[in-house]
């Protein structure tokens, strides 16, 4: 019973009839389609009992954005176990497996995915790379400065029509913002499915397009739910996505989302930790942000994973690196490296720090501090003073930031 197999293609409907049972969701035929235009089997893992499938993991095959490079990455998802079935060790047989296949594999340095509990990945050595606000406001009192200059203009469509544009900009900003993946044509087809049954009484999504000099540079999609009082309208923005290459086109787009007709409300769940909007609004606390987890990565090779990356500045330094799960990691690396290039290596030389993978996990994209780490006692001192010189190359100028659940 506890042995794991790879699914067919054909299998799907009854793995999305597991998730939605293991997410406490009712089946969507429709949305069963979008996903299914998605999914892998090939790098799907499947348990079954008696022929009823009662676990399983998947990957998909995309890139992630890390400081100053794209960066193959599995994708982690649909992780689910039956509630009949818990406490097995079916969840760990999966997680060991696909591990070891993703290092087996070489393709792909890291892993990534969204933790339905936090407590749950630690122990497959997943770390903590990036966080999120939630922001959940009340609009009526809140203001944006006017802008510098005329320039610019938006319209408003659906997005079906616009997917290149938007692939365009998209690309344009992921470049800088670490956290993003990439999106082939069949993740901006499952970005704008506008499934109804997942819509909860709100319109369908809508596009929001700022044209610039130069074309498009800047698109918000976005949805809206009508909402009434004695005392008037109580409409509700709810944002999905603000892509902006230009501080003039990311003003405008929520100039406009925050003073929508007949609205009082807007949220948006994925805010970046440094969102421009913290800085530009009149009142900041007003938009009720809350700080949530977002992306968890686990470095899988940690050479290639360390190379393949940029850091903000010049660094050299010897890291010992401890790995339970896939042990190739374990030892000391040298990593030599800043804005232009790096190279991790194998070596025999006294080690500056110490740490296990987790932890290389939360520096990889930018977001955790090493200073931070080192406080928490996740990463040992062992050169005095090294945390304080090797700080500033594991920061970007931008935080890492999601931008869709996967």
């Amino acid at each position: 019973m506890t042995d794991v197999t790879v699914p067919r293609a054909e299998d799907f409907d009854e793995i999305s009839a597991l998730l939605a049972l293991a997410f406490h969701d009712d089946p969507d035929p429709e949305m069963t389609e979008v996903e299914r235009g998605v999914f892998e089997p090939e790098r799907a893992l499947l348990v079954r009992d008696g022929g009823t499938a009662v676990a399983h993991a998947a990957a998909f095959t995309r890139d992630l954005q890390a400081p100053g490079a794209s960066v193959p990455a599995a994708h982690v998802t649909m992780v689910s176990v039956l509630p009949t079935h818990r406490r097995r060790g079916l969840l760990t047989a999966l997680m060991r497996r696909q591990l070891r296949e993703i290092r087996d594999a070489g393709r792909e340095p890291v892993a990534v995915l969204w933790a339905s509990e936090g407590r749950i990945y630690p122990r497959f050595g997943y770390g903590l790379a990036a966080q999120r606000y939630t922001l959940q406001c009340e609009t009526a009192e809140l203001r944006l400065p006017e802008p510098a200059s005329a320039g610019g203009t938006l319209r408003l469509d659906r997005p079906a029509g616009h997917r290149a544009e938007l692939a365009r900009v998209y690309e344009r900003v992921r470049a800088d913002r670490p956290g993003w993946s990439s999106r082939d044509e069949r993740w901006w087809a499952y970005v704008l499915a506008d499934v109804k049954g997942h819509r909860d009484g709100a319109t369908e999504r809508r596009v929001l397009l700022h044209d610039g000099t130069d074309g498009v540079d800047g698109y918000a999609l976005y949805r809206t739910k009508e909402g009434w009082e004695p005392r008037g309208p109580r409409g509700e923005v709810r944002v999905d996505e603000v892509v902006a290459a230009t501080p003039e086109a990311y003003l405008a787009l929520w100039r406009l989302l925050l003073s929508l007709d007949l609205t009082r409300r807007l949220s948006f769940r994925t805010a970046a930790v440094d969102e421009p909007l913290l800085w530009l609004l009149n009142e900041p606390r007003g938009l009720g942000a809350q700080l949530a987890d977002a992306l968890w990565v686990r470095v899988v090779d940690v050479p290639t994973a360390l190379a393949a990356r940029r850091y903000a500045t010049d660094v050299d330094l010897v890291i010992e690196v401890t790995d339970e799960l896939l042990p190739e990691n374990s030892g000391r690396w040298r990593l030599v490296g800043g804005p232009a290039g790096a190279e991790c290596v194998a070596t025999t030389a006294p080690a500056h720090l110490a740490c296990d993978v987790r932890a290389l996990g939360e520096l990889y994209l930018g977001g955790a501090g090493l200073g931070a780490l080192a406080a928490a006692g996740r990463v040992r001192e062992l050169i005095p003073g090294t945390v304080a010189t090797s700080a500033a190359p594991f920061t970007w100028h931008r935080a890492p930031s999601p931008m869709e659940v996967f």
